[in-house]
């Protein structure tokens, strides 16, 4: 049970411009918010399910005035044939497909899927033996060979999307997006530099073209003229040679002489290195692709244009819009983060949105772990009470103490205090956010204050207690007579095998958390060699190392393992390791730490785990580890003894990364 978030007074709207209604294929858009598609990884065996459809609901109950699903299967061959794709290349799905297009469209939003195929594009490990490619030329990042396909393959293809098309608009559904871009096969079809076909669909530019003019027509002859296409194309795929900002123009231009379709939306990169331009992150500039969104729009005058580019917060959106740089913006991770986000910004509620944090923790969670879509700022995804949610009040008012002011802590104290509790928090900090804190102070952090901002201002809201830079133990505990507690003490590094633990205990070699701490303030440069010791693998070392890289004459990070940032999503681990390549950040893989004599004289040794060879590293003035950690639960056995009920979550339970921090967190609020 759940209630809408207190809305108090309405006021003027925050978004004059983003509110107001558009049309498109002779359909009614309220409003000029576009729910980029993004997979959510929620169907079954290829089925549509129900959770798949809250999900989509719940954004249009949010306000959203389109919304482009999650790729179908469109076309009955292997790529289209994915269980996590929804299928629409035949009737097993029409009651699905039709109670998905009335949940979203009786909300006043019109409902778009996507199609999408990756032709030889992969970014999983290994190779797919029933990838197909306009050529036979190797994906950039994966090295599969696709097969090539055959012009009668081409022919049947095409066919089938316009016919899955038509079975759509019979569900419902308002109309179809090409995904032409992020290096799939029709983008593979366009580039000369993934297509060296000589026969039709190869050669000069309209030749290239003709796979997606093909597509186009097949769908607004199945269609009419009443369903809306839109087209995702390439903007700068990053890939030399291939389509840059200039080809991204010639191409749109090209492509908008037929004016058959009605949007169009430009993608960066591509599977390759530059995947990381596909889901911009917090270590870049906000709004990444403005400038370049606004040169391609130019050469498309009179097309409607969805801009799209880790766009987060309304006013940057309003300004888009009202500025006349687009017609309309898409949001992907900051739906995801907050379905509400669009009836908030309208009600002059954007200090209550949950903002997306650009952390690519929702991409991690569908591409690498293939399970249903998650948000570190949102455990309530594909709930039904999702939007704008506030907790119901619980049945019997109860005590409850909090121990730890960090993520999880917070999550918990807030939603058992919406929901009537009495709750009372203890920090041993004298601010919130714990660990989490620190992390904002570091390269790319920013945004991660995002997550505790909005927390503590739930809990203040509903009448939380706070007793801040107070050591809780268990007398101060039990003094509050608690019905529950919730533990949420975080945890500690331990101290490396190579380490001796006086060299510890006297801070000569600290943890990375404490060592930042210190270093954090300082502005100088600092002469020497900063070294690392990373059993971690965890963003939050790699930031410190860019931090430290711009103290420090040298930077090196040693490590057991025989790559870094094991721990990160594909995305983020390509942007830290450009980075350290950008700032002569070294690695020393496959090696422990030996200190030996030399170490007085700052000099240690990094010994190959198979074969013993010794990498010396000189000058070295700073040595710190990052490893994994213990927890810190020591209060949960004596409250247990004196009758308490207890709930442990975050690093106190076992440490992980934000998304279980927010996750537990905010079961325990309702469970208390």
């Amino acid at each position: 049970m759940s209630q809408t978030s207190p809305a108090g007074p309405l006021v003027r709207s925050d978004v004059p411009a983003l509110s107001q209604p558009f049309e498109l294929a002779g359909k009614r858009l309220k409003n000029r918010i576009v729910h980029a598609s993004m997979s959510t990884m929620m169907a079954r065996d290829s089925m549509v399910t129900d959770m798949q459809i809250r999900y989509y609901e719940t954004r249009a109950k949010g306000g959203a005035g389109m919304i482009v699903t999650e790729p179908h299967g469109l076309a009955d061959e292997h790529f289209q044939r994915t269980a996590h794709k929804t299928r629409a290349f035949n009737d097993d799905n029409l009651d699905g497909l039709k109670r998905w297009a009335e949940a979203v469209e009786s909300h006043d939003c019109r409902i778009l899927a996507q199609l999408h195929h990756p032709g030889r594009a992969r970014h999983h490990s290994g190779r797919h033996p029933h990838s197909v490619a306009p050529s036979a030329l190797p994906c950039d990042l994966s090295w599969t060979m696709g097969r090539v396909l055959s012009v009668d393959e081409i022919r049947r293809f095409v066919d089938g999307v316009g016919k899955s098309a038509a079975r759509l608009k019979r569900c419902g559904w308002s109309g179809l997006e090409l995904s032409c871009g992020h290096g799939h096969l029709i983008h593979q079809f366009m580039s000369p530099w993934s297509n060296i076909r000589t026969d039709e669909y190869g050669g000069d530019w309209d030749r290239r073209l003709r796979f997606v003019r093909e597509l186009v027509a097949s769908v607004r002859s199945q269609c009419g003229l009443d369903f809306i296409i839109g087209l995702k194309l390439p903007g700068d795929d990053g890939i030399p040679g291939s389509i840059g900002p200039d080809e991204a123009a010639l191409v749109a231009a090209l492509l908008a002489r037929d004016r058959e379709f009605d949007y169009v939306c430009f993608a960066m990169g591509s599977h390759a290195r530059s995947l990381e331009m596909h889901l911009p992150d917090r270590f870049g500039p906000r709004l990444p692709f403005r400038e370049l969104t606004a040169r391609l729009r130019a050469a498309i005058p009179g097309v409607p244009l969805i801009a799209l580019g880790r766009i987060t917060d309304p006013a940057e959106a309003e300004a888009i819009v009202a500025g006349g740089e687009a017609e309309f913006v898409g949001l992907g991770r900051p739906l995801v983060a907050d379905p509400a986000w669009m009836i908030k910004a309208e009600r002059g509620r954007t200090h209550d949105i949950r903002y997306c944090v650009s952390c690519n923790t929702c991409w991690d969670t569908i591409i690498t772990d293939h399970k249903p879509i998650a948000c570190v700022n949102n455990p309530r995804i594909g709930q039904a009470d999702e939007a704008d949610f506030w907790p119901a009040p619980a049945q019997a008012k109860r005590r409850v103490v909090v121990v730890g002011a960090g993520i999880a802590g917070l999550e918990a104290a807030w939603v058992a205090a919406a929901r009537g509790h009495e709750v009372t928090v203890f920090g041993r900090s004298s601010e919130v956010g714990g660990k989490a804190r620190l992390r904002t102070l570091l390269p790319g952090g920013e945004t991660v204050s995002s997550i505790y901002d909005y927390q503590m201002a739930a809990a203040l809201r509903a009448g939380a207690r706070f007793e801040l830079g107070v050591e809780a133990d268990l007398d101060s505990v039990l003094s509050l007579r608690p019905d529950a507690v919730v533990l949420a003490c975080g945890s500690t590094m331990v101290r490396p095998h190579w380490l001796a633990a006086s060299l510890a205990e006297d801070g000569v070699v600290p943890d990375l958390r404490e060592a930042m701490a210190i270093l954090l303030p300082l502005r100088s440069r600092q002469r020497g060699t900063a070294v690392i010791y990373d059993m971690d693998h965890t963003e939050g070392t790699y930031a410190s190392a860019e931090h430290l890289s711009a103290l420090f004459d040298r930077v090196v990070l040693v490590t057991p393992r025989n790559s870094i940032a094991d721990l990160t999503s594909l995305v983020l681990r390509q942007g830290i390791e450009r980075r350290f390549a950008e700032r002569f950040i070294e690695t020393v893989m496959l090696s422990e730490i030996r200190l030996g004599e030399g170490f007085e004289a700052g000099r240690i040794e990094c010994v190959n785990v198979y074969n013993g060879r010794v990498t010396l590293v000189d000058d070295v003035v700073f040595l710190a580890y990052s490893t994994p950690r213990a927890v810190d639960n020591s209060l949960a056995e004596p409250l247990r003894r004196a009758g308490v009920a207890v709930h442990l979550v975050g690093d106190c339970l076992s440490p992980r990364e934000y998304l279980a921090a927010t996750a537990e967190g905010h079961a325990a609020g309702n469970a208390v």
